[in-house]
């Protein structure tokens, strides 16, 4: 969860005053220092390889200033410019500012006296910039990270994760994203953009302290299920393989066994294995191969798994990732995980979607 006081965190669990404040950036320059933001919303899906996307509505004049971007220097111009969006609660008076992190903006159209404004995380940076030439990796993971990232956004590296080495011989062709993805995968590790702008990488987990109990009927709370069925890209275990120093092939396999799955190895599901198939020259024994594909399957539960929509009163804290104990739709005290979130920019409902951790 974001940086939030006790003082906050007590006034967003029910009805409160809000703000949002919008800071326009471009090569180290202040270009705006409050956008005369009207409406918007914030959509966050960790699922995503760019997990943040905003829109906004800005008046087209305000305060004697033209909001229309028309060059390229210009506050909502698409040419370099990123937003810090911060959220404000009323406390006593005056009003807290949660920052809720950096954006680039994508986008930007007139429509009469409406600019709208389109902007994503500082990941789509990275996700445009294809390599020129075919990349040839060398050193570490650390140091291939840096160099798949740098100076787009300052990386920073959890210190439980181990560096090694990466095997010689490797070369990617063009997808800066779907290696960096390919990286974290055998690393194995999650990456997100932190609300300072830089890209952190930490282990990949679904577990910790729970941020906020969330109970149906309670301050406008509503819990239901999400109803969704499909066998089509279902698994109940996942293989993942890669090439020792001999170049012979190597493998580890990750069963799902979560009692809760509906697709779990020992289930109805089926009597056989239906594997997920996950290859990297990166995986070089057969130890990181089964721990490569132990967190793949963690990762893929976060798009199968059994989940829940939350409509609320909105928390300018949550993030995707955050633990969450939710009562309701037949759950008591059930630990959930937020796996998507819609916050909106001015007085309304935000939506979670999470998905249950236990039964």
């Amino acid at each position: 969860m974001l940086e939030m006081s006790d003082a906050a965190l007590a006034i967003v669990q029910g009805s409160f005053t809000m703000a949002v404040r919008g800071e326009v950036w471009r090569d180290g320059e202040l270009l705006a220092a409050d956008i005369p933001i009207d409406d918007g919303s914030e959509e966050r899906d960790r699922s995503l390889a760019v997990a943040e996307r905003i829109s906004l509505s800005v008046p087209r004049r305000d305060r004697g200033f033209d909001w229309e971007p028309i060059h390229p220097d210009h506050p909502l111009a698409a040419y370099g410019q990123q937003l810090r969006i911060s959220y404000g609660v009323d406390v006593g008076g005056s009003f807290e500012w949660i920052d809720r992190g950096w954006f680039q903006i994508t986008e930007s159209s007139t429509d009469g006296d409406t600019v709208s404004v389109q902007a994503e995380g500082l990941l789509a940076m990275i996700d445009e910039a294809k390599f020129a030439a075919p990349f040839q990796p060398s050193g570490t993971f650390v140091s291939t990270a840096r160099a798949l990232v740098e100076p787009a956004l300052t990386v920073e590296v959890d210190d439980t994760l181990i560096d090694r080495s990466i095997p010689v011989g490797m070369q990617w062709d063009d997808d800066r994203m779907g290696a960096l993805t390919e990286l974290l995968d055998a690393w194995p590790a999650d990456a997100r953009v932190t609300e300072d702008g830089a890209l952190r990488i930490e282990p990949v987990t679904d577990s910790g302290t729970s941020v906020l109990s969330l109970t149906d009927g309670t301050g406008g709370t509503v819990v239901r299920w999400q109803g969704a069925s499909s066998r089509d890209g279902a698994f109940n275990c996942v293989v993942a393989r890669g090439e020792d120093a001999e170049g012979t092939q190597i493998q580890g396999v990750a069963y799902d066994l979560d009692s809760i799955s509906p697709t779990r190895f020992d289930g109805p599901f089926s009597p056989l294995a239906v594997p997920y198939f996950h290859a990297s020259p990166l995986l070089t024994t057969v130890a990181q191969c089964r721990t490569a594909a132990q967190t793949t399957l963690t990762r893929l539960r976060r798009t199968t798994g059994r989940r829940l929509e939350v409509s609320m009163v909105p928390h300018p804290g949550l993030i995707p990732g955050d633990i969450v104990t939710v009562t309701g739709a037949g759950l008591t005290a059930a630990p959930c995980v937020i796996e998507s979130l819609s916050l909106p920019y001015s007085p309304g409902e935000q939506r979670l979607a999470v998905r249950t951790l236990t039964a």
